[in-house]
C-alpha cells in the first residue's frame, strides 16, 4: 500500500514537472521568437518534442508512443521533409525498452534474424550507389532498410500480450481516424488544414492528380499523392474491422462504426483503383481470419449496406472512380513502368541500377519500353522496385521476411482466443492490403506506409502473444 502511495505521489510530481518545463519552454520559445530565424520553431519544437518524449517514456506509455510514430512518419519526416526523425525515436523508444526490460516488461528479438542481417548487407552498395542526393540517401537506407528492422522490432517488443496490442491498434486507428477526416475536409472544403510552405512546392504537381475529362482533383491530404493516401485508409479500414469485431461494449461497437464510416468514404475521395483492390483483398482476408461465423455474416450485410448507401449518396463519385479505373491512358503508362522495370532487372539481375529515385529515373532512361510515355523516378511496383534497384536478391530476402512474419502472425492467430482472432485477423488483413496494393505503386517502399506495415506485422507477429496465450491456458488448467 505505501509502495502504491510512493508511486502515486512521483507520479504526479512527474506530471507537474512535465508542465511547468514546457511552460518554460514555451516561454522561452516567445522570448526568442525571430533571434533564430526560420529554425526557430525547429529548435523549439525538438526541444518539446524530445521532453514529452521522455516523460512518455518515463510513464510507460508504450502503445500510445510507438503508435505516435505512424504520425511523425506522416507528417514531421514525409510532409514536411525532415526524413530521419521517426527514426531517431524509433531507435531512442527499441533502446528505452532494452533497458527497461524485467520480467514485467519483456524483450524479444526478431525470428530469422540472418535474413535481416542479409538484408542489410546486400542493399548496403546498392544504397551507397544511388545516393547521389541528400532526398535519396535518406529515403532508402535509413528509413526503408534499418527503418524497417527497427520499427518491426519495436511492434515484437510493444505487443507485450492482447491488452497491449488492442491498445496498439486503437491508436493507430485514431490517427487514421484524423487522416480520413483531413482528407473529406479537403474534399469537400478545398481547403488544406495544417499546411506548410513545403506543400506549396507539390501544388505544380496537384493537375497530374486531376480525373481525366473531369475538374474532379483527387484527394492526397498529407501524403500528397492520392494512392498513398487512399493505401494507407485501406489499411486503417481492415485494423477498424479488427477492433469493431473484437470490442465488447456497444458503445465501443458504436465508435468504430464511426470510424468505418469516415474511413470509406475518404477512401472513395482518393480514387485510387489500387487502393479498392488492396481493401477487396484485405477484406476477403479478414472474411477468413475474422473467427465468428455471426460476424461474417455481419460483415457481409455491412459490405452490401455500404455499397447500396454509395451509390445513394455519392453516385458520381462512384461514376468518376469507374471512369478512372478504366482510363486506358493510365493503365498503359502503368503496364509500361512495369515493362521499363522488368528490362532493367535483367540488365542487372544481381546488384540492381542503385537504390535511388533520381538514379533510376536517369539509368532506367535506356530501357524505356514505348509504352511508357513519360520518365518515372520508380516503377510504381514495389516489389520490381526492390528488384530493379537493389537487384533480385534483395527482393528475395524481403519476400522471406515479410512471409516468416505472416506466418508467426498466423500461428499467433490459431492459438489466440476467438476474440482476440478478430484482431489479430484485422492487422493481417492491412498487411495484405499493403501487399496487393504494392503490386501497383510503392506501397512497401514509401517510408511512412511501410513503417506503419512493419510496426502492425512486428506487433501481430510477436512471439510474447504465444507466450501470453500459453501462461493463461496453464493458469485455467491450474484452476481446474
Amino acid at each position: 500500500m505505501w509502495q502504491r502511495v510512493y508511486l502515486l505521489k512521483e507520479s504526479k510530481l512527474m506530471m507537474i514537472s512535465l508542465f511547468v518545463l514546457c511552460g518554460l519552454l514555451g516561454l522561452g520559445m516567445a522570448l526568442t521568437a525571430g533571434k533564430f530565424g526560420s529554425r526557430s520553431i525547429y529548435l523549439w519544437g525538438s526541444a518539446i518534442g524530445l521532453l514529452m518524449l521522455a516523460f512518455l517514456i518515463m510513464f510507460r506509455f508504450d502503445e500510445f508512443t510507438t503508435a505516435l510514430l505512424v504520425a511523425v512518419h506522416l507528417y514531421v519526416d514525409w510532409y514536411l521533409a525532415l526524413y530521419v526523425v521517426s527514426l531517431a525515436m524509433t531507435l531512442v523508444l527499441l533502446l528505452s525498452f532494452y533497458w527497461q526490460r524485467s520480467v514485467r516488461h519483456r524483450w524479444v528479438e526478431p525470428q530469422a534474424i540472418w535474413l535481416w542481417g542479409l538484408l542489410l548487407l546486400l542493399t548496403l552498395v546498392p544504397a551507397i550507389r544511388g545516393a547521389t542526393n541528400l532526398y535519396d540517401a535518406a529515403y532508402y537506407y535509413p528509413n526503408l532498410i534499418v527503418g524497417a528492422l527497427v520499427t518491426f522490432w519495436l511492434g515484437l517488443v510493444v505487443a507485450q500480450n492482447k491488452s497491449s496490442l488492442r491498445r496498439l491498434c486503437l491508436v493507430v486507428t485514431a490517427i487514421g481516424t484524423l487522416v480520413a477526416l483531413h482528407t473529406i475536409i479537403q474534399e469537400v472544403t478545398g481547403r488544406f488544414l495544417l499546411a506548410s510552405s513545403h506543400y506549396d512546392a507539390f501544388l505544380s504537381s496537384v493537375s497530374n492528380y486531376q480525373i481525366t475529362g473531369s475538374d474532379t482533383n483527387r484527394v492526397g491530404s498529407f501524403f500528397v499523392d492520392p494512392n498513398w493516401n487512399g493505401t494507407f485508409l485501406a489499411m486503417m479500414l481492415c485494423l477498424e474491422l479488427g477492433l469493431f469485431v473484437d470490442c465488447q461494449t456497444l458503445l465501443g461497437k458504436v465508435c468504430y462504426l464511426a470510424e468505418i464510416a469516415l474511413a470509406i468514404p475518404a477512401l472513395l475521395f482518393t480514387f485510387s483503383t489500387g487502393a479498392f483492390i488492396g481493401i477487396c483483398a484485405g477484406v476477403v482476408t479478414f472474411f477468413l481470419l475474422v473467427g465468428r461465423s455471426l460476424y461474417r455474416i455481419i460483415l457481409l450485410l455491412l459490405i452490401i449496406v455500404t455499397i447500396v448507401a454509395l451509390f445513394l449518396l455519392l453516385p458520381s463519385d462512384i461514376l468518376l472512380q469507374v471512369q478512372h479505373a478504366s482510363g486506358a491512358k493510365e493503365v498503359l503508362l502503368r503496364v509500361g513502368a512495369w515493362g521499363t522495370a522488368l528490362r532493367v532487372i535483367a540488365a542487372f539481375p544481381l546488384t540492381g541500377i542503385g537504390l535511388g529515385l533520381y538514379t533510376y529515373l536517369v539509368n532506367s532512361a535506356p530501357y524505356r519500353v514505348p509504352a511508357q510515355t513519360l520518365p518515372l523516378a520508380h516503377p510504381h511496383n514495389s516489389y520490381l522496385e526492390l528488384a530493379a534497384m537493389a537487384g533480385i536478391p534483395v527482393l528475395l530476402v524481403f519476400i522471406a521476411l515479410v512471409g516468416v512474419a505472416l506466418r508467426a502472425a498466423l500461428h499467433n492467430w490459431l492459438e489466440a482466443d476467438v476474440r482476440t482472432r478478430s484482431l489479430i485477423g484485422g492487422a493481417i488483413a492491412a498487411v495484405v492490403a499493403l501487399s496487393v496494393n504494392s503490386l501497383s505503386i510503392n506501397g512497401w517502399t514509401l517510408p511512412p506506409l511501410a513503417a506503419t506495415g512493419w510496426l502492425i506485422l512486428g506487433a501481430v507477429a510477436s512471439p510474447l502473444l504465444k507466450k501470453t496465450s500459453h501462461c493463461m491456458q496453464r493458469r485455467m488448467t491450474k484452476t481446474t
